[in-house]
């Protein structure tokens, strides 16, 4: 009887062998799907100022080469463009999430992979698919990790995992065999970073961190590939990745079902522009805001059901969180997103603004704002994130409302025409409805097409049509002045 092998070499042969012609059906519409969205949250974010310092940064460190920034008619090396891009996708925080892994998958897969379009030419079949391995290596990680584990080290899984995923899309993209995969992995291991510290005041750092993790990813490939040599045993050696970033590994969840079950299935989209352990508070207070027509001056308290690894992100320390200093602030205050989903009656970039941050209203009902951990929800995590919501008025009634699966998740999914509607509401002002319909339908089409030529030529338009809209700055001057 013979040891398993490394994970690291099991993960690289799935990497090397996978190939469209073999994925389910669902399981390409899906990758598909999640493009779509991330093309068009990324392009929203490319207006945000973080994207604009990541820009501003790589333009000194290295100018010239072809790989595409999205929103830009210019050009970038291909680590550099997937830097902007994936930090550029984060900005908003309305890009997908794994369920079980609790983690941004696209916003480091898809820039590495539309890096690698600069380095070596694919058809849409081979760009699905190895966007479908890097989803699938890096949600194994961060669940084999586990989340809440993860987080309690101060570690951001995105910005850590994110580093495997983003090596293993440029690992098949740039065909390397078996052992320089493994190779690829291992020296990802030495690069995969992420700090949740950015909640201390609000900084941007969180944002870069799938930008970081792409670029990281390419760096690990193309070392590998000329030669350079990584650890087979990353992920469960002694001082491997698991051990030094969970108190509770599980190396089996690396592997288990490998090829039959694919993570990609159980990622979800945001419908609100927040943290993920939000989404479905405020899905429940909207219900109650719909259903009860419920006015913020007549509102006592409001109670959330939370699920606890969110608490330490959304909930506490509570005098920051319900009284929210920055843009980054608020994506991360569960008091900010329940008053602005009650006053406004949603939950997007437009509220998450400094405009939002100074409507007395929502200021008013922040304080209001009560979390119970209950652990009834806990069964379902982290597979499920549940939550409800309490809401007492002022003569003693209270309304309730219970969130099994938040809007977007798979089991409550956005369809395609309403995932349409969300880009077209990001992009509004911005981008035309001919550039976004045809960027559907050059999404629809990839698994088609013989080159990447019809989805670059696409985004190369929408870059000129974005040109001539009015920026959306959804996060400026306040987050400006927070620096200072």
């Amino acid at each position: 009887m013979t040891d398993s092998p490394p994970a690291a070499r099991t993960l690289a042969q799935f990497v090397c062998t996978l190939t469209a012609d073999v994925l389910p059906v669902a399981v390409v519409d899906r990758a598909k799907y999640l493009l779509f969205d991330h093309l068009g949250v990324a392009l929203a974010g490319t207006r945000a100022e973080t994207a604009a310092s990541v820009l501003g940064a790589i333009s000194e460190l290295g100018p010239g080469g072809d790989a595409l920034i999205l929103g830009h008619t210019r050009t970038a090396s291909p680590s550099a463009a997937a830097l902007v891009n994936g930090t550029a996708a984060h900005c908003l925080e309305m890009d997908d999430t794994h369920q079980g892994g609790s983690i941004h998958l696209g916003a480091s897969v898809f820039p590495a992979a539309l890096a690698c379009a600069a380095m070596t030419p694919t058809s849409g079949a081979r760009f699905l698919a190895a966007a479908i391995v890097g989803y699938e290596v890096s949600a194994r990680i961060a669940m084999a990790l586990d989340p809440k584990a993860h987080y309690a080290r101060g570690f951001h899984p995105t910005g850590t995992c994110g580093a495997f995923g983003a090596a293993a899309v440029a690992a098949s993209l740039l065909r390397l065999d078996a052992p320089q995969t493994s190779w690829a992995l291992g020296i990802a291991g030495s690069q995969a970073a992420g700090s949740m510290e950015f909640l201390a005041d609000g900084a941007w750092t969180k944002r870069m961190h799938p930008g970081w993790a792409a670029a990281a990813g390419l760096h690990a490939a193309a070392l590998a590939r000329h030669g350079l040599r990584g650890p087979d045993t990353i992920f469960e050696g002694r001082d491997g990745f698991l051990n030094g970033h969970s108190a509770r590994p599980d190396v089996a969840r690396l592997t288990a079902d490998l090829g039959s079950e694919f993570e990609i299935l159980q990622t979800s989209v945001k419908p609100h522009a927040c943290c993920r352990y939000t989404q479905a508070p405020i899905d429940a207070l909207l219900e109650l805001r719909r259903t009860h027509g419920l006015r913020p001056e007549h509102i006592d308290t409001i109670t959330i059901g939370m699920l606890e690894a969110g608490i330490p992100i959304v909930c506490e320390p509570r005098d920051r969180k319900i009284a929210p200093a920055s843009i980054v602030d608020a994506q991360f205050s569960l008091p900010f997103g329940a008053a602005v989903a009650l006053v406004r009656g949603r939950a997007s970039p437009r509220e998450y603004s400094e405009d939002g941050l100074r409507d007395p209203l929502v200021r008013a009902l922040m304080p209001r704002v009560q979390y119970v951990v209950d652990q009834e929800l806990e069964a379902a995590f982290p597979r499920h994130w549940p939550a409800w919501a309490r809401v007492r008025v002022r003569d003693g009634t209270e309304y309730r409302c219970h969130i099994a699966h938040p809007y977007g998740d798979p089991d409550h999914p956005l369809s395609w025409d309403d995932l349409e509607t969300k880009i077209r509401d990001l992009l509004d002002g911005i981008a035309s409805t001919q550039s976004i319909t045809a960027l559907r339908d050059a999404v629809m089409a990839l698994d088609r097409a013989p080159t990447l030529a019809p989805l670059l030529d696409t985004l190369r338009t929408l870059a000129a049509d974005l040109r001539l809209g009015t920026p959306l700055h959804v996060q400026h001057s306040r987050e400006r002045r927070q620096r200072s």
